[in-house]
Formats: C-alpha cells, structure tokens, sequence
C-alpha cells in the first residue's frame, strides 16, 4: 500500500491529457540517475511504461534522419491498411522511377506489381529506397504529394520540428527531424499499430534471389531489441532509433551523429542497458484504484474517494527508491456539488535527485451540494467552530 500525504494548497487548475500528450509537448519529467555520456551528436533514451525522459543530449536540435524517416512512411502505410485503403495482399506497381532509385534497394523489377507485405519486409528489413517510392507512388500519386501528408500526419502526431520532403530519407537540407519527434513517432507506431510493429524484429528477407539482413544490429545481440531502424548520410552520421521491452518496461533510444556502424551498435546497446540497470518503473495506483478522500464544504457528505483515471506509474534511478514521498494536494475542503470525473486534485511524487511527477486525481461519485437546511446548519456550525 502505497502512503499518501494530503497536502492543502489553492485552488489550481489541473490539466487533463494523456501521458504521450505531456512527452509530445516536451513537459516529459527527465529522471536523474549517476550521469552518462555519448559520443552521439543526438541523443534521447525515453521510458515510455511512464512517460519519463532517462538521458537526453540536443534532443531537439534538427539534424538529417536518413533512414530513420522510413517509421513515417511506414507510419502512413500502416495506417493506410488500417483504414481499409490497403490488405497485405493488395499489389502495388513499380515506376521506372522506383526501379531507377539508388541507396539502399530491395531490388523491385520494372513494371511489376508486388504485394504490400513483401513492400513492407523491403522497406524494414531491406531499407529498400524503391519499395518506398512504390509505397508514396501508390498511395499518393507521386513522392511529393506523399511527403506532404508525412508533415501534416507529422504535425497531427505532434513532431514539433519535423519537415520531410522524400519518402526514403535521402539527403536533402530540407528533410530534417529531431531525435525528440523520432522517439514520439517510434511510440506512435508502436502503440498506434501493435498488430503491425512485428515486421521490425523481422531478421531477413530474401527477395529477387536476393537475401538481406535486418540493418538493426542490436537485433542480434540478445538484449530484448524488438526494432526499429537505422539510418545513414553523410551530412547525419550513422544513427538508430530502436526499441526494447524488458519486464514490463519499453524503452525508445534514439541517436545520431556517430561515427561508425561499430559504434552505433555499441553506444545504443550501452545506453539501453544503462536505462534497463539505473532506473525502474515503480506502479503506485491502478486506474480507478482509490487514493484518498479529499474533504468537501457543502456536500451531501463530508468527502469524496479520489482516484487516478490512468495507471499510477513512475521511473526514478534506483538509489532514490528509498526517499520517494507520495503527496495528495488540492484546496480542501472542495466545494459542492462534485461529478465523478471532476478533477479534484492531483498527487504529487517526489525524490531527493528526482525532478518530481503529477497526477491528476479525479472524484470517484458525484457528490450533491446540502440542501438549504443543510447548509444553514453547516454556516451556523462553522460561526460557532470554525472551520475543522
């Protein structure tokens, strides 16, 4: 059981919204732990069981994605099945353009029709840079017409510093990202297509009489990496966007501007098992789980049960566990009349070396406001008592 302080304080206006919201709009709380360094030029490594930033470094400095732009036009496609505007087994031509289109390839045939999942396999295990324009070909006319539902889809997910102009990732100084936007588009698809986010542990695929690896390294390295994807330019440097689920926690990594495939692998694996050891995830409230009671003025009873209308998590480096503090603040007694759902509160969570968390709380039942009578009686109590 979880102990809870009740904190008084004046009325404030709390803010309702999800936890992806909060990170999306950067407000993330970044936990503490014994510092960590990259050689990464761009870095953020995010917790997303609770929504806490772990290590981040120019998280939102514009920089060339390459590749790593890929999560949107799959982003898009996926979307696209979802709305019915694609199957798996749909087919989808091949232009000369495509065909022609250099970098990294699946190696599509002039004038074929190939199906979406292989399209699918080209573009994550391959990087195949003519399965992409096969992909913004078919699903809107042309790559520029693509590219410019990628921004609006990007401004509608909340990427605050994304412009794409290609479906590929190719090197273009007005195709930029942040490693911010890449972590909140990583979590968006992930969570936004869980069905489909399996094609990313994918380790190969033969295609054409031809048989590539996944360019994702950490795939093999045993270490619970369930994806993303890599990315390469010169104006970049070599990054990678991944992420791992390891018991109950899912954390996204993001960097960029390393120097080398070496050590994109190994700086990413360092930095992920750093997040895994230092920090954990603590559960303190399930969703609809009572709090508390926050007393009322006014009311057909004297306090209503509060409780937290998501799960009550945090993540916090493991030596702070021992001083966390758990407070319920609001500005009792609340006045009446209360409806179930009406933020009343919020619980406040705090640490020595940790940035603290809140949470709304909200009342469990509507509560009416005293009839007439009753309210006579309760001035005339509070005249003679004063207030409790």
């Amino acid at each position: 059981m979880v102990a809870v302080v009740r904190t008084r304080v004046a009325r404030t206006r709390f803010a309702m919204g999800l936890a992806v919201a909060l990170f999306a709009a950067g407000v993330g709380p970044v936990a503490h732990a014994a510092s960590i360094e990259t050689i990464a030029k761009q870095a953020i490594l995010v917790d997303i069981t609770s929504n806490t930033v772990l290590f981040e470094k120019s998280p939102d400095q514009r920089m060339a994605p390459s590749s790593m732009s890929k999560i949107m036009t799959m982003y898009m496609v996926f979307d696209a099945i979802k709305e019915g505007r694609l199957t798996l087994d749909s087919t989808l031509p091949v232009s000369e353009r495509a065909w022609r289109m250099q970098g990294s390839k699946m190696f599509v045939e002039l004038h074929n029709n190939i199906k979406v999942d292989d399209l699918i396999k080209g573009v994550i295990v391959q990087s195949g840079n003519d399965a992409c324009i096969v992909f913004a070909e078919g699903l809107a006319g042309s790559e520029s017409a693509f590219a410019e539902r990628m921004n609006k889809r990007a401004r509608d997910l909340g990427l605050k510093d994304t412009n794409l102009t290609n479906a590929t990732g190719w090197p273009d100084p007005n195709h930029y990202m942040t490693a911010r936007d890449l972590a909140i588009l990583a979590e968006h698809l992930i969570k936004d297509f869980p069905e489909y986010y399996h094609y990313y542990s994918i380790r190969e695929f033969k295609y054409h009489g031809i048989n590539q690896g996944n360019r994702n390294p950490l795939l093999y390295r045993g270490m619970d990496v369930d994806g993303m994807k890599t990315g390469h330019t010169e104006a970049g440097g070599y990054g990678l966007t991944a992420s791992a689920e390891r018991e109950g926690r899912r954390l996204i990594l993001v960097v960029n501007g390393l120097p080398s495939m070496q050590a994109r692998a190994d700086e990413s694996a360092r930095l992920i098992e750093w997040g895994f050891r230092e920090f954990a995830t603590y559960a303190l409230f399930k969703a609809g789980e009572t709090v508390d009671q926050v007393p009322l003025w006014l009311g057909a009873q004297d306090a209503v049960p509060v409780t937290v209308p998501e799960d009550m998590k945090v993540t916090m480096a493991r030596a702070d566990r021992g001083g966390m503090k758990v407070s319920l603040v609001s500005n009792a007694p609340v006045a009446a009349p209360v409806k179930k759902g009406d933020v009343v509160g919020k619980v406040v969570v705090s640490a020595p070396g940790f940035p603290g968390k809140e949470f709304p709380v909200v009342a469990a039942q509507d509560v009416e406001k005293l009839g007439f009578v009753g309210r006579a009686l309760a001035a005339a109590k509070f005249l003679i008592f004063g207030a409790s």
